[in-house]
């Protein structure tokens, strides 16, 4: 039982991520635009709360966890919504390809994340030597008494705030997307900005909005990869394909928050699985960390053959839309 446990609370611990980075592109995509600089923004946001955390705890002799994790909070929301921001101006205003621009974007959040980071690591002393274990354990603080009931506790109250305020994020965005006007509006210039801007949607605007929300939720999971996961530290390419995974989840759940939720969790579960199968070869592990693409395929498969509505992607996603070309 014990080790079911100790699975389950793994599991989650990778799904949490994914699922910030998955929240945060399905309000992307649902404004038409598709963000492939998601991974690269998941390491901005990582690298700029430990930067945030890093520069407090230095610069006073007694830390106080909380403050500490509202700068990297403040920092890592500042950095990932700046990559939305700047992925915006490219493609909105500037008209350059999206997919070239969100590679590139990964390309270079990667590349900041790991030079700050190493930069970092030589300030502290060497690599593995950032210390930042007030901030971090406010991140991984739990809620006082309800972790330790039995089973319930460890599975359901073990978590720091960012696990909560990930499923939290997911619900949310479900509910503006379907329950509020704006939301309806946003969806409308997804899959038609030209009927959206003819009704009197302001479209760029709309795009514009959702692309920068959309990384600065993305970005909370690098923040939560660092703070929470590796407790305070950095490891340059430490975040592995998690960014990719989350990319993936938006077609594995339909693009439906309420859908990533467990998603995620599959997604975790499936990540890690191999660890606790014994006796793998290296090889055949590698291929256990092929499963949620190999699901994320299957699925994709049989819905495009269902060919639902309410399963495709917005119509307009990818495309660029420019109001004198209408």
């Amino acid at each position: 039982m014990s080790v079911l446990i100790t699975f389950i609370q793994k599991a989650i611990g990778q799904a949490v991520p994914i699922l910030f980075g998955a929240t945060g592109e399905i309000a992307i995509e649902k404004s038409g635009n598709l963000n492939l600089g998601i991974p690269g923004i998941m390491y901005m946001g990582g690298i700029a709360g430990l930067m945030g955390a890093f520069f407090y705890e230095k610069s006073t002799s007694a830390p106080n966890g909380v403050i500490g994790l509202l700068i990297s909070f403040i920092c890592a929301l500042l950095a990932s919504a700046i990559g939305g921001a700047i992925y915006s101006v490219l493609t909105i205003t500037l008209r350059a390809n999206q997919n070239v621009v969100g590679l590139a974007l990964t390309t270079f959040g990667v590349g900041f994340g790991n030079f700050f980071g190493g930069s970092i690591s030589k300030l502290a002393g060497g690599v593995g030597q950032i210390s930042v274990a007030t901030t971090a354990e406010a991140y991984r603080a739990t809620i006082p008494g309800l972790s330790k009931i039995p089973l319930i506790g460890p599975v359901i109250f073990s978590y720091g705030f960012l696990t909560y305020l990930s499923i939290l994020a997911a619900i949310v965005l479900a509910f503006f997307l379907k329950k509020t006007r704006i939301g309806l509006n946003l969806r409308a210039v997804g899959e038609s900005p030209a009927t959206a801007d003819a009704a009197g949607i302001h479209v760029s605007k709309y795009k514009y909005i959702a692309t920068i929300t959309g990384a600065a939720i993305a970005g909370l999971g690098g923040l939560f990869f660092v703070m929470d996961y590796m407790g305070g530290t950095w490891i340059n390419n430490g975040f592995g394909d998690r960014g990719w995974l989350a990319i993936a989840l938006v077609i594995l759940a339909l693009w439906n928050p309420t859908r990533a939720i467990w998603g995620s969790v599959v997604f975790g579960a499936l990540y890690i699985l191999y660890i606790y199968i014994p006796g793998l070869s290296r090889a055949i592990q590698e291929l256990f960390k092929m499963l949620p693409y190999v699901v994320t395929i299957l699925v994709l498969i049989i819905t495009s053959r269902r060919n639902k509505k309410e399963n495709q992607p917005p119509a307009s996603l990818g495309e660029a839309y420019f109001r004198e070309d209408r």
